[in-house]
């Protein structure tokens, strides 16, 4: 591969760092074990061929980051005599015992990777029952004490978690948490989450984040804002299972209180406490041990006579009354990873990824998840939500070229380089190798929070131009540059300059996020740099750059991100921080006039991209979350659908409705496939 002069520059500083960096930056990343981060001349990928579906418009490929593989175990409590659950598992997790111990029901993708369904087995693994399976989440199941209904999570109605009781005689289903008496305000977050029966069978208790607000993480910087990410706010509420009586128990600004479960008597209910800040903390690698909880229980009448029972270092969480009287629980992060109990019990569990324990009624046995981050092959079928389209894995800033090529940064599966192949899997290349580049170091990416980003074609499929550099969190401290390649990876040559480090008193500046005009002539892409959350406008906003000239001109001085070309040329789609606290898909023409704001759920809205006809698809947090924010790991934004919309923003569709973080759709018409098919046949 052929480089500018500036790579050669860059490459002796950078190798240096390599070797410092490697070992603890590799346990930041959930697929830390399937990288390699060796200056790698082929690309690492494992392909699942595809082609044309018969039935189908054609393949959409989508990201998700969620553990690869997820298997149920049962053992007893000080862990020995361990077994799987399940004769033939799947991918299952979230499990409970039944109150009379003669069942355990959990969740399960036995449908399609991230349709979430959920079942009952018996405790040893015979007459495994499916109770209730839809294209709907279903999470969080808890059988009744007289076993005769169960409480759930579901999506089924508009997309929310809300809380369902179903008679398992009957199977007749209701829910109780959107109805006439029970809705709250719409436009604020509206999730409940992990239901738990009252001993005598008439309370339903249950966390949410009802009428909270959509809160940021870290510190308020530049017009208040927070990181783009959010933080969860719960509070404790019960219900009667007819949906009658509905009450706030306990509630703490500014905390998380959350996984209520029942002491035996029914008197009090323990679940975790932690700042809201927390949140955010116990599912992120970097900060996961500085992060803690405490573990609390209150009066269920009164939500009053509050007691503190675990305190210290970890992530509590998951706790449950046992036949002692003490509470079992179970700790992440800190040096404190395992089973505990308030009595002083601990099985350490660091060894495996452990999560989600439940333990039985009479205190001997535990139930409980491992999962990996082993990650899905490229191509792998998912659940699709829509069917009419062949749902497909894909890693991270897919795009697909007018000759039908595709392009994307394996960040997943890689060490965060540009690769192409053909859509249907074959003729895989390295187009550039981040690890050669010179510009960063191995430790950020294997954090993933850089590499080279965001590959984009140029109209007669010849080059791809992307970023190199910090694309994200390190965006304000680290450099960005843009870099343009051919397609077949023999040359690469850079654009704009940068530092490798950001400083206040520099005008240098991160540039990213990249994308060709129409005509190839152009590309726009965003700046940011260190005095961008001051409100500098000259560090800020969208910028144009003439590749026949080498000028570049001012499109927005906005807080403004991942801009993109209009197949036609004539509009931008863009990511633009609307209110101090939301951001939002927009449109301008290219002279950066003529801005219309295309969504306002008040829940963050991004990385929009346009499809193949015309319309744009993004992520969104509309919906809220899926499940409690803590209880997740590795991940950055632990909920998120797909949606696809007209490009002036009308008929907004929901494309993906599962617990985890989804992102990155691309749509592979028929056309183009059966197209490449021929070619490369």
């Amino acid at each position: 591969m052929v480089h500018s002069p500036l790579f050669a520059m860059r490459l002796t500083a950078s190798i240096t760092l390599v070797g410092l960096a490697l070992p603890s930056a590799l346990a930041l990343c959930p697929y830390a074990e399937q990288m390699s981060l060796e200056k790698k001349s082929t690309p690492p990928h494992t392909h699942i061929p595809r082609k044309a579906p018969s039935d189908k418009k054609g393949i959409f490929y989508m990201n998700r980051i969620a553990p690869g593989t997820s298997e149920l175990y049962v053992a007893n409590v000080d862990g020995t005599d361990e077994r799987p659950l399940l004769s033939n598992p799947i991918y299952e997790y979230h499990a409970t015992f039944s109150p009379d111990g003669e069942w355990i029901t959990f969740t399960g993708e036995r449908n399609g990777d991230g349709n979430s369904d959920i079942y009952r087995v018996r405790t040893d693994g015979s007459d495994l029952e499916e109770l209730v399976a839809t294209s709907s989440l279903e999470d969080g199941v808890v059988m009744s004490p007289n076993g005769r209904q169960i409480a759930y999570v579901s999506t089924a109605n508009g997309f929310k978690a809300n809380i369902w009781v179903m008679d398992l005689e009957s199977g007749k289903k209701w829910n109780l948490t959107d109805t006439a008496t029970t809705a709250a305000d719409d436009s604020l977050p509206n999730g409940y989450f992990r239901p738990s029966w009252s001993p005598d069978g008439q309370w339903i208790a249950f966390s949410s984040d009802r009428n909270s607000g959509w809160y940021g993480h870290g510190d308020p910087i530049f017009q208040g804002v927070t990181g783009w990410e959010h933080t969860q706010e719960l509070s404790i509420y019960a219900i009667r299972p007819n949906g009658s009586d509905f009450r706030s128990v306990v509630s703490k600004p500014g905390y998380c209180l959350g996984s209520p479960k029942w002491s035996l008597d029914g008197e009090r209910i323990v679940f975790y406490e932690m700042t809201r800040e927390n949140t955010w903390n116990a599912h992120r690698p970097e900060s996961i041990d500085s992060a803690n909880s405490t573990l609390v229980s209150v009066e269920f009448a009164t939500g009053a006579d509050r007691r503190v029972e675990a305190e210290g270092a970890g992530v509590k969480i998951f706790p449950q009354y046992i036949p002692d009287n003490t509470v079992a629980y179970f700790a992440k992060g800190a040096g404190v990873e395992g089973f505990h109990t308030t009595a002083g019990g601990y099985v350490n569990t660091s060894s495996e990824v452990i999560r989600s324990p439940a333990w039985s009624p009479d205190g001997k046995k535990v139930v409980y998840e491992k999962t990996s981050w082993t990650v899905r092959p490229m191509g792998k079928k998912l659940y699709s939500w829509d069917s009419e389209w062949e749902y497909r894995f894909t890693d991270v800033f897919p795009q697909l070229s007018n000759t039908n090529k595709m392009a994307m940064t394996e960040k997943q599966l890689g060490n965060s380089s540009i690769v192409s192949f053909n859509d249907n899997g074959t003729n895989e290349g390295l187009v550039y190798n981040v690890m050669e580049s010179g510009f960063i170091d191995a430790k950020s990416v294997a954090m993933g929070t850089a590499g080279a980003f965001n590959p984009s074609w140029s109209p007669d499929g010849n080059w791809l131009t992307f970023g190199v550099g910090f694309w994200f969190q390190g965006r304000a401290t680290g450099g960005g540059w843009l870099v343009r390649a051919t397609a077949n990876g023999t040359y690469s040559e850079v654009l704009t300059e940068s530092n490798e480090t950001l400083s206040s008193n520099s005008s240098v500046i991160n540039s990213g996020f990249p994308s060709f005009s129409h005509d190839g002539k152009k590309i726009v892409f965003r700046i940011w740099g260190a005095n961008s959350t001051l409100g500098d406008k000259s560090q800020l906003g969208l910028r144009l750059l003439d590749l026949e000239t080498g000028k570049t001109s001012v499109v927005s001085t906005e807080w403004d991100n991942l801009p993109s070309f209009s197949p036609d040329g004539k509009r931008i789609v863009f990511t633009r921080k609307t209110s101090d606290y939301n951001y939002d898909i927009c449109t301008m023409r290219a002279d950066g006039t003529d801005v219309r704001v295309l969504t306002s759920s008040g829940a963050n809205d991004a990385h929009a991209v346009w499809t193949w006809d015309g319309r744009i698809a993004f992520s969104s947090g509309m919906f809220g979350f899926q499940y409690e924010c803590a209880l997740y790991d590795d991940t950055f934004q632990p909920y998120g659908q797909v949606v696809v919309m007209n490009a002036d923003g009308s008929n907004k569709r929901v494309l993906t409705d599962s617990i985890w973080e989804d992102s990155m759709p691309l749509y592979v018409p028929n056309s183009a496939l059966k197209a490449n098919s021929k070619v490369h046949k």
